[in-house]
């Protein structure tokens, strides 16, 4: 439940002993708006997204590690911060107290941070990554505000977006052309996106909307256990945890394969 407090601002009416998410709660930040913070912005899946930027450029070689840095300071600027603040703009699905004001400069600061660096990659790479940026816009603005009545908001406009076009990106930065291959991995993206979605989309309904689960689990040799909300999360969470490590170990491997040569 939520109500309207002054200044517009919806805050949660009853705050769930869950969080809106596993990771909304670290124990080494202290300040109330900062945790905030630190959950809008979605730290494993922003950098799952990351890894996925990593990923696409580690997938020919040589790698210009400064277009890499930049291409992934870009990425975080449009989805990290930028894509984040839209969606929690919008609705508050996260529950903050934030002011609007705050939340739309952080999207204006990342969106047009993305879009400053991609111009200047316009220079650097080739006058054809304008194409990229129309669609990495166009997806997140679209689709965290769910502008033209929606229709971009939906599951092949994430997955595409977030996965396949990351990793594409990513790569025509570093060779200003697509390859077989970068098409092939995009498909890859895509699916560990759909995959986090699978995931995250019934624990997030359980942590945010659910208030108490009724039922039990009757086992063969075993005694009845009771059904309840943590033992439906585990599973979720423990795969969206190890779904993470895993894309950031991927582009951790290929990064160092790239550095030293083998």
């Amino acid at each position: 439940m939520r109500r309207l407090v002054r200044g517009g601002v919806i805050e949660p009416s009853e705050t769930s002993s869950y969080g809106p998410a596993y990771y909304a709660r670290p124990s080494l930040v202290h300040s109330p708006r900062l945790r905030q913070w630190w959950t809008i912005l979605h730290p494993p899946y922003t950098l799952l997204n990351s890894s996925l930027v990593v990923v696409g450029a580690c997938l020919a070689g040589p790698v210009n590690f400064a277009r890499l840095a930049i291409t992934l300071l870009a990425f975080f600027l449009a989805v990290g911060v930028g894509a984040h603040c839209l969606d929690e703009l919008h609705g508050r699905p996260l529950g903050t107290t934030i002011p609007s004001r705050q939340l739309k400069l952080g999207a204006l600061v990342g969106v047009g941070g993305a879009v400053g660096l991609g111009v200047a990659g316009l220079f650097v790479v080739s006058g054809f990554l304008m194409i990229f940026m129309i669609l990495g816009v166009v997806a997140v603005v679209g689709y965290n505000l769910e502008l033209f009545h929606a229709r971009l908001h939906n599951e092949f406009v994430l997955v595409t977006s977030w996965g396949t076009l990351t990793i594409v990106t990513s790569y025509f930065a570093q060779h200003a052309s697509v390859s077989l291959s970068s098409l092939v991995v995009g498909a890859f993206g895509a699916l560990m996106v759909l995959l986090q979605r699978t995931l995250s989309t019934p624990a997030r309904l359980l942590r945010r909307r659910v208030s108490a689960v009724e039922g039990r689990l009757v086992m063969r040799d075993e005694p009845v256990k009771e059904l309840t909300i943590e033992l439906m999360l585990a599973p979720l969470e423990r795969g969206l945890r190890l779904l993470c490590w895993s894309g950031e170990l991927l582009a951790l491997g290929l990064l160092i394969m790239r550095i030293v040569g083998r």
